[in-house]
């Protein structure tokens, strides 16, 4: 057991990452065993590491696997309450107001962003316009409004709607995608800047400002800090040692079935983890074949019908000397998707072959795939903007093809996967010399 890897000066991460990890473990087990209300486990790995005090601003990480263990400082939770209230009431601005519109032939089209999603639905693709409803408004209002909840449970100490709320931010938080809409947004601009002439309206102010208190919010928000608001970790003096840490309120304990704080269930490792992500790579992998083979939007202008997949896309853009443009769509739509398979089809296979070294290089992919998953949507978010703002029975005519709700599944399965995958996993068969091994290759 070590002490976590700190954000601070220099001289005292040399020190840290000096010592070698056998001793640093070994000299830790006895004041550990004296004394185990200071120890908390890493959820990335199950380590065991003291909990240290860290000034504001700064983080403790998992010195084995790099996960955050928690921030520094004593931040008050009102301010998380204040930007959750302000971001539901730039929900009106940024939903109900035109973000956008163009003059086509003479004729201004505004476009707001439930239009999209409906325009999707009264096509005939409503799970297509489900999924950007969800990523673009739905998963924000929730978190939005489950802070506010927390906070009204914690003031009256009701603990359901408190236990629930919290929850639905961990869980959802990753699903909030302004800043992949509004990316779309400008690449839509680019897209009709030769159709058509291009206003901006107040509705997109108001998106900027609702994405920029959204990151403000996820950010600053700990679910773990709501838990020790509402019972705290020292409060539990536990005879035996802990051993299992509750990924719901984060409270490290020893074996039970359910955590003594929050009750939910207690397990040292997601069930049927692996069995689950192949699952879902698998279904991933079969449909992203017609996600990049069908026509994914189909544009008729002057009479000509022009079908695009993905690719041809990026191939019209660099025709068009969109090179910025073609590059982010070639990397969200192609090289996104078919990296998040390979890197977690490999940490996979590494988890049951029992790899002995590179636990650390894998927990890196398995972050960078996290982080990623989301970026994929932007080509999806496109087509809902396309089709508000192009208009049935005239000059330019916009439709999506068949290929985009193939792509929409390979995007759901890819981030249901990486949520899936148990990390821990990765770390079962560590032992203090992979190290030195891998320093060595």
């Amino acid at each position: 057991m070590t002490s976590p890897s700190l954000t601070t000066p220099l001289s005292t991460q040399h020190q840290l990452s000096t010592k070698s990890p056998l001793t640093a473990e070994s000299s830790l087990t006895t004041e550990h065993q004296c004394d185990s209300s200071s120890v908390r486990l890493c959820q990335g790995c199950e380590l065991p590491v003291d909990k240290m005090d860290i000034p504001h601003g700064k983080s403790a990480y998992c010195p084995r696997c790099g996960t955050q263990l928690y921030r520094g400082g004593t931040p008050s939770l009102s301010g998380n309450l204040a930007i959750a209230i302000t971001c539901l009431l730039l929900f009106i601005p940024s939903h109900f107001f035109e973000f956008i519109s163009i003059r086509l032939i003479g004729v201004m089209i505004p476009a707001t962003l439930p239009s999209g999603v409906f325009t999707l639905m009264g096509e005939g693709f409503p799970l297509l316009g489900l999924l950007i409803l969800f990523c673009s408004s739905i998963a924000p209002l929730l978190v939005c409004s489950s802070v506010l909840i927390t906070h009204v449970s914690l003031r009256f100490k009701i603990f359901v709607p408190f236990r629930y709320s919290l929850a639905i931010i961990q869980t959802l938080k990753h699903w909030m995608m302004l800043d992949v809409f509004l990316v779309s947004v400008a690449i839509s601009c680019f897209k009709l800047q030769d159709y058509s002439d291009i206003f901006v309206g107040p509705g997109l102010i108001g998106l900027i400002l609702l994405q920029l208190c959204s990151v403000l919010l996820v950010s600053r928000i700990s679910v773990r800090r709501y838990w020790e608001a509402w019972a705290k970790e020292s409060d539990y003096a536990f005879a035996e040692s802990k051993n299992v840490h509750c990924h719901n309120c984060h409270l490290s304990q020893p074996d039970g079935h359910a955590c003594v704080r929050c009750h939910h269930e207690l397990y040292h490792r997601k069930p049927y983890s692996v069995q689950k992500t192949w699952a879902l790579l698998f279904a991933a992998t079969v449909a992203i074949i017609p996600a990049n083979v069908i026509p994914i939007s189909i544009l008729i202008t002057n009479g000509q019908r022009l079908e695009d997949t993905i690719l041809s896309g990026v191939a019209s853009l660099i025709n068009s000397d969109m090179y910025g443009i073609a590059v982010i769509i070639f990397v969200a739509s192609i090289v996104v998707p078919v990296a998040k398979i390979l890197g977690l089809a490999y940490i996979l296979i590494c988890i049951q072959t029992k790899r002995a070294v590179y636990h650390r290089q894998r927990m890196t992919i398995y972050f960078i795939v996290k982080w990623v998953g989301k970026w994929s949507v932007m080509d999806l978010f496109v087509i809902s903007i396309m089709m508000t703002l192009v208009d049935r029975g005239q000059i330019l005519n916009f439709t999506p093809g068949y290929g985009a709700v193939a792509f929409g599944v390979v995007v759901v399965l890819t981030m249901l996967a990486a949520e899936s995958l148990d990390p821990r996993l990765i770390w079962d068969n560590y032992t203090s010399k992979d190290e030195s091994v891998n320093e060595q290759q």
